[in-house]
């Protein structure tokens, strides 16, 4: 780590500028190789003071909601796609106005909504009904899921409907994605010659160091030559994968059994995934619990028993004043964050590979207003 980096004030996200550009720049390779639009998912990441950069690699973004679609068409300024559960009736208008696609959920959901899309290219989310992924809680394919259409609820194909899109993969490699786009295939095949784009949506690693690149562009080539559509693709983690750290200090240690140190990050707070996935995050210089000399169990500055990061080894004691780097939080962070306990959201900061900028500080009138 940079000498610079350990002067910030904690706690503090740092977005690592030269890790983004690698990212886009894999995106924009693939998408000139495979004839696919990529878009960012704003769910995911968020930081719209580096949408310039992103845009001038990649086609657009994608909402999940209003408010991330007045985000992508303000700061973007590309392609905007939507695709949310079910619309809310007062806010459809606006959507239309800044969205050029929008896909529904359901078939209900399009006919009841179709005649005021004004010339908005519109699709339907499909459920290929294929799970692959090892978490349930992240699998839009499970029984009884509320998400996408199952084959047997389209009595016909829908008037003027123009595209199909598929979600069903979370951090995972393309074998995935050809085996549900098989699966898709099989069940709604039929429809593809009548339609203009095919959405493949997220969950694609593609800036992972092992994912196959390769059969992610033959996956994709195999629609659009066969059915001569526009295929889209929307990940999210891909964009900013490993592109980012949270820095954390630690405030206190104690014993308890083992080891223990208080830092002024929380997961409850400042990674939620971290309980709610669950993962351990890896810390720049640490190992795992045992590997190294010492071992801490790190946890929040919170009154939440469980808010508990990991445990993790260091070749040295930790003291109070210590700065810790946990990788990979430009995903997944700074979109999930809160204020529980009256915890301060981190700063956002951006790192060039030379210089640090502060993006934004949070003080107490963020915390107030939020409620």
């Amino acid at each position: 780590m940079d000498q610079q980096l350990y002067k910030i004030k904690t706690p503090a996200y740092v977005i690592d500028g030269v890790r983004l550009e690698e990212n886009l720049k894999l995106l924009h390779s693939v998408e000139e190789k495979s004839g696919a639009k990529i878009l960012l998912a704003q769910k995911c990441y968020s930081v719209y003071q580096t949408y310039p950069l992103i845009a001038s690699y990649i086609s657009g973004c994608t909402a999940s909601g209003l408010f991330e679609a007045r985000l992508g068409y303000e700061e973007m300024g590309k392609e905007n796609h939507i695709f949310s559960p079910a619309y809310i009736d007062g806010e459809f208008d606006e959507i239309v106005k800044i969205c050029d696609h929008i896909s529904f959920n359901s078939v209900e959901q399009y006919e009841k909504f179709k005649d005021r899309a004004n010339g908005v290219s519109c699709g339907i989310r499909i459920n290929p009904e294929y799970s692959t992924g090892e978490h349930g809680m992240y699998d839009p394919c499970a029984p009884f899921s509320r998400l996408g259409a199952l084959r047997e609820s389209f009595k016909h194909f829908p008037e003027d409907l123009e595209g199909l899109h598929f979600h069903t993969l979370c951090e995972q490699n393309s074998d995935d994605l050809a085996a549900t786009a098989k699966a898709a295939e099989e069940l709604f095949g039929d429809f593809l010659p009548k339609i203009k784009w095919l959405n493949m949506g997220g969950g694609h690693h593609i800036t992972r160091s092992d994912y196959d690149i390769e059969l992610l562009i033959n996956t994709v080539r195999y629609f659009s030559d066969k059915y001569g559509i526009q295929v889209y693709l929307e990940p999210g983690e891909a964009i900013a994968l490993n592109a980012g750290w949270l820095a954390a200090t630690v405030l206190d240690t104690l014993h308890n059994g083992m080891d223990i140190a208080i830092l002024d990050a929380s997961a409850a707070c400042h990674m939620p995934d971290v309980l709610e996935m669950p993962y351990r995050p890896e810390i720049v210089g640490a190992g795992k619990a045992g590997e190294k000399t010492y071992t801490y169990r790190l946890g929040g500055n919170t009154c939440l028993a469980g808010d508990i990061i990991g445990d993790y080894s260091f070749d040295k004691p930790l003291r109070p004043g210590d700065k810790l780097f946990f990788k990979d939080m430009a995903i997944y962070s700074m979109v999930k964050n809160n204020t529980f306990n009256g915890m301060a959201l981190p700063d956002i900061c951006f790192w060039d590979g030379s210089n640090i900028s502060i993006l934004r500080r949070f003080g107490y009138e963020d915390f107030k207003t939020r409620l």
